[in-house]
């Protein structure tokens, strides 16, 4: 198992994707008063206390009507039902106990998960108490007064709820590898989904949802466990009106946060694009691992010289992801299809790599020697005390300073190529945190732990 899931369960609009933001701690679940707007899960780290897990923003649920996509909501919270190790469920405090509230108990109490009952929207703390306990007669114990949007009350919440999540350190390590499927429209995305599973949307854990989201199918190859997420194509922004094309592109971008590697889908016939760039800076900027797939690669007619000129060519297009592997695939006849989880094992095991201190000592060591640090117009030069890796997921190295303002960006660039160069990392981005400390406070060792700002 990975972290534990906390799933979030109502009727529409009683505000779960606010407090879904509140738990995690940024505004990144979609709030928007029009229902069905959030139909697939999507998975955000939050923490309370020493406890971690994963909070699950789920649609609105609406029992008895068959319209449009409603079915695919429910069954879309009751998987997450079934992955959860407690449920929240989110009443509007303002408007009392409703029919839907009752229907959404009354199907609660079926479920095997502990279900902890949230009252939103009690803005005031004393009125919040009295708002609250009408909500006894739905027979899920204790109501918890809150209001999402301002904090109120979520941490006596908060509290109840870690009764039911185990200390980080019980939790054992998922072999589950997050591989998201992004590019623009038509690339040949769901093609590939399609040539992973083996037949045409034949899911092993299906998980429903519309084109317009994120679909995870779950795969199994040589005993390693795959999420495959698949998106919507993103296109331009100049040309997505606000709407469902609007949320389906926010959520294919939640999908490359919420991934391990990131397959980004070129069109062999069209080769990389403006578009196709700006996806792989976000790639880089979320901080994936990532594999460049050529789609379409049996459609292309090809010499003797094909190859590598297509290589320059996205040499030349996408020189910023250097790092990442290329392959050229059908997704249409199954043509090295397969060997992309390869790569994404190798990219995988890289993006959460962790180099001892001493090592990436040495490499600053070795770099120094051939590459002396600039000199300012003043004549003081940069010097480099030494580096450790504070993090993983993607690779971060804190290099301590004199003054991080007289590294400029090409000695920076031959940095970042020289611990490529000993260390690998293919596959991952790496990022390196340039922290100015004095002299003195490196001598008495009166350096603390480096994060990322």
């Amino acid at each position: 198992m990975g972290l534990p899931i906390v799933a979030i369960i109502g009727r529409p609009n009683v505000g779960k994707s606010t407090l879904v933001n509140r738990l995690a701690g940024e505004q990144t679940a979609i709030v928007h008063d029009e229902p069905g707007m959030t139909r697939d899960r999507t998975y955000m780290p939050a923490y309370w206390n020493d406890r971690e897990y994963l909070v699950v923003d789920t649609g609105g649920l609406v029992f008895n009507d068959e319209t449009e996509f409603l079915p695919l909501i429910r069954q879309q919270a009751l998987t997450a039902l079934t992955e959860a190790s407690a449920a929240i469920f989110v009443v509007n405090g303002q408007t009392g106990p409703t029919s839907a509230d009752e229907e959404i108990a009354e199907w609660l109490r079926q479920q095997p998960v502990p279900v902890l009952l949230a009252v939103n929207k009690c803005e005031s703390p004393d009125q919040g108490i009295i708002q609250a306990a009408e909500f006894w007669e739905l027979g899920l114990g204790e109501p918890y007064p809150i209001s999402a949007i301002h904090g109120n009350g979520t941490g006596e919440l908060l509290d109840e709820l870690i009764k039911y999540i185990p200390p980080v350190g019980e939790i054992a390590e998922t072999n589950e590898i997050k591989v998201a499927i992004v590019g623009r429209p038509n690339v040949g995305k769901s093609s590939l989904l399609n040539a992973f599973v083996g037949e045409q949307r034949a899911i092993v854990s299906p998980i429903s949802g519309t084109t317009r989201d994120a679909i995870d199918t779950f795969i199994e190859r040589d005993g390693q466990n795959y999420r495959i997420i698949d998106t919507a194509g993103i296109r331009k922004k100049k040309h997505v009106e606000y709407g469902p094309e609007f949320f389906s592109i926010n959520r294919a971008f939640k999908a490359i946060r919420r991934a391990d590697v990131v397959l980004l889908v070129i069109d062999a016939l069209d080769g990389v694009t403006e578009q196709d760039q700006k996806l792989a800076g976000r790639i880089i900027e979320d901080g994936r691992a990532c594999i460049v797939v050529v789609n379409k690669w049996d459609a292309v007619e090809k010499d003797s010289h094909t190859i590598y000129e297509y290589e320059k060519n996205l040499q030349e297009r996408l020189h910023f992801t250097d790092w990442a592997s290329t392959i050229y695939v059908s997704a249409v006849t199954g043509q090295r299809v397969e060997k992309i989880l390869e790569l994404v094992n190798q990219s995988a095991v890289e993006h959460k790599r962790r180099v001892t201190t001493s090592v990436i000592n040495e490499v600053l060591e070795e770099a120094v020697r051939w590459h002396s640090p600039p000199t300012s117009r003043g004549g003081r030069q940069g010097k480099i005390y030494y580096g450790t890796q504070v993090t993983t997921r993607p690779p971060t190295i804190a290099l301590f300073v004199n003054e991080a303002k007289r590294f400029n960006d090409n000695y920076r660039r031959y940095i970042e190529r020289q611990f490529r160069q000993q260390l690998g990392f293919k596959g991952t981005p790496i990022r390196l945190l340039w922290r100015s400390k004095k002299v003195r406070d490196v001598e008495s060792g009166n350096v603390n732990r480096a994060t990322r700002v």
